[in-house]
């Protein structure tokens, strides 16, 4: 897995850029990356993977995620399942030119701050900003602008969010030591689903064993074990929401032992792997009717 800076392009006539990504996931790569652009994410329906700075975690019904600048994440199109739509938003804070005394200033400034730390936003602040958003793609000029601000400050009010990292982490950790967690993140992608030599990666690093496991605490905050667990976690949700049975989603990610998978799974996902389906199971009906009934809507009408 690469680790790459991300050059950011604003829209032609625009101060900020506008992603919608409504392609087969396998046309997109999606690395771990950054950039100095705040990026708002909204994963409009379906699972994957979030992964910003050191927070990793599943999302099961769409995602709205702000990310501050500079902070290392990958794209939310990691883990996920086609179809996969979604609407991102990537702005420098110095477009945002208002009266720093005003309230919605202050508002603003103050969600800007937090981002820093990513914030997830609950599902239904998703749908209410789902339709701004929709709109800002097919705005031009100062109303896509000002749609921007008017997302921005909606959010700024918002109480139904969390935090995903206790603390920030800083990009020049990536940045610094690209190669050689590059060189770790590719070996464990190729390697989850066997047992993994942590003297072998330790070497493939050219880090005593001592060395690497505090520089690999150091850089992400977990240790070496945690972070494979936490891989294989995210591969088993993967194939369990490609209708795999548990224990087939266990052995191909290389646990071994059903039971300490099941313990490791409730440790990082909060479900056990029954309840991660069944609620899957539910998100997959709900976003179909859904879809039914908008499909109705639009033949009446």
């Amino acid at each position: 897995m690469k680790v790459t800076f991300e050059r950011v392009i604003p829209d032609e006539k625009s101060s900020f850029r506008t992603i919608h990504n409504n392609s087969p996931i396998s046309e997109f790569k999606w690395e771990y990356h950054y950039h100095p652009e705040i990026e708002l994410v909204c994963v409009i329906s379906g699972s994957g993977t979030r992964h910003v700075g050191y927070h990793k975690s599943n999302y099961t019904n769409g995602d709205l995620v702000l990310i501050g600048s500079n902070i290392p994440h990958s794209g939310f199109g990691l883990n996920s399942i086609d179809p996969h739509e979604e609407i991102v938003l990537q702005f420098k804070e110095e477009i945002l030119q208002f009266p720093q005394q005003e309230v919605e200033a202050r508002l603003i400034k103050n969600l800007l701050e937090l981002s820093k730390f990513g914030i997830q936003f609950h599902n239904n602040i998703k749908e209410a900003m789902l339709p701004k958003l929709r709109l800002m793609l097919d705005s031009e000029g100062y109303k896509r602008y000002l749609l921007l601000l008017e997302i921005l400050f909606e959010l700024s009010k918002c109480t139904n969010y969390e935090i995903l990292n206790k603390e920030i982490m800083p990009y020049t950790i990536i940045s610094k030591n690209k190669t050689r967690l590059e060189n770790i993140f590719t070996y464990v992608e190729h390697h989850y689903d066997k047992e993994i030599n942590i003297e072998e990666v330790a070497k493939l690093a050219n880090l005593t064993l001592p060395a690497f496991c505090n520089f690999f605490k150091k850089a992400t905050q977990i240790t070496f074990t945690e972070f494979v667990n936490r891989y294989r976690i995210n591969k088993a949700c993967l194939l369990m929401a490609q209708d795999k049975s548990i224990s087939e989603s266990s052995y191909s990610c290389g646990f071994n032992n059903v039971t300490y998978f099941n313990r490791m799974f409730k440790k990082y996902t909060q479900k056990t792997p029954s309840e991660f389906i069944k609620s899957y199971s539910n998100n997959k009906v709900n976003v179909g009717l859904k879809a039914e009934v908008e499909n109705k809507v639009k033949a009446e009408f």
